[in-house]
């Protein structure tokens, strides 16, 4: 059920991306939803998609594995998709196409049901190059790096980025955990996918609580782990491999300013969303 899930889990391979700095992958993932959130149309939207095509082609990963981390939210998606068809309200009487009391579906809900979901499935997909190019421990030393000014304040950098990096490595563990139980489940006599919403619901009660469980004692073994090994947080760490800037994040800065730029003036130049409207009924 859950096994297509890949959002968390990092994908080895040697590429230009694997090689990049993480600090500046961080940078630039941030770099990326700024641009989602810039883009006003949908050839801006397509500039997007574009771009991470090929950033996606540049870090040998296969599309299917980072089209797959998209199932953990498309209930949102499809959620945040019904709310904009149907509670979208229309600028002009002319564009809408069926009423019925507080219900409206017209061109301009039409047009914001696809233009935010398509934005929301953007926004995953870029998020799990991040994950998927990315190892845990690389990715926690990116972003204590990154926070490292917030030391001055006495803020706990270093713990914070253990706890987001736990956090990530967790969700495919738990993942499989949940799998297993659910086949075991399953072996007992139960069943998941006949009945209503609420059926359903009660039918995953049995697989929440031993999941629970599960997650505990994970983490209790993790911290005796942690503890055996004389763990004591930040102080008095050292580094095995520092991090440094290379040619390739030079590029990559290069990259993310050139698809900042050319969505700005797509904005400007082409209007909003809903400009394409005109187009059609003309």
């Amino acid at each position: 059920m859950l096994n297509d899930v890949t959002f968390g889990q990092y994908y080895p391979a040697k590429s230009f991306v694997h090689n990049m700095d993480p600090r500046a992958k961080i940078v630039f993932v941030i770099a990326y939803i700024v641009a989602i959130f810039l883009a006003q149309n949908f050839f801006a939207l397509a500039a997007v998609t574009l771009f991470l095509i090929f950033c996606v082609l540049l870090s040998r990963v296969p599309f299917g594995s980072v089209l797959r981390s998209v199932k953990m939210i498309l209930f949102l998606i499809i959620f945040t998709a019904v709310l904009n068809l149907f509670f979208y309200s229309s600028n002009s009487e002319l564009h809408i196409l069926w009423q019925w009391k507080f219900i409206t579906i017209s061109w301009e809900s039409i047009i914001n049901m696809v233009f935010l979901s398509f934005r929301l499935f953007l926004l995953i997909l870029g998020t799990s190059v991040l994950t998927l190019t990315t190892t845990p421990v690389a990715l926690t030393d990116g972003i204590e790096s990154l926070l490292k000014p917030l030391r001055l304040i006495r803020f706990p950098v270093h713990e914070l980025a253990l706890i987001m990096s736990i956090a990530l490595r967790f969700i495919p563990t738990l993942m499989d955990e949940t799998n297993r139980i659910i086949s075991a489940q399953k072996a007992r006599g139960a069943d998941f996918e006949t009945g209503g919403l609420i059926k359903r619901a009660k039918a995953m009660i049995p697989v929440l609580i031993p999941l629970l469980v599960s997650a505990f004692r994970r983490a209790e073994e993790l911290g005796d782990a942690m503890d055996a090994r004389c763990y004591s947080g930040a102080k008095g760490r050292t580094k095995y491999k520092k991090l440094t800037f290379t040619w390739r994040d030079l590029l990559g800065l290069l990259a993310f300013a050139a698809l900042i730029t050319g969505i700005v003036f797509l904005n400007l130049y082409l209007g909003g969303k809903f400009a394409i409207i005109d187009w059609f009924l003309k």
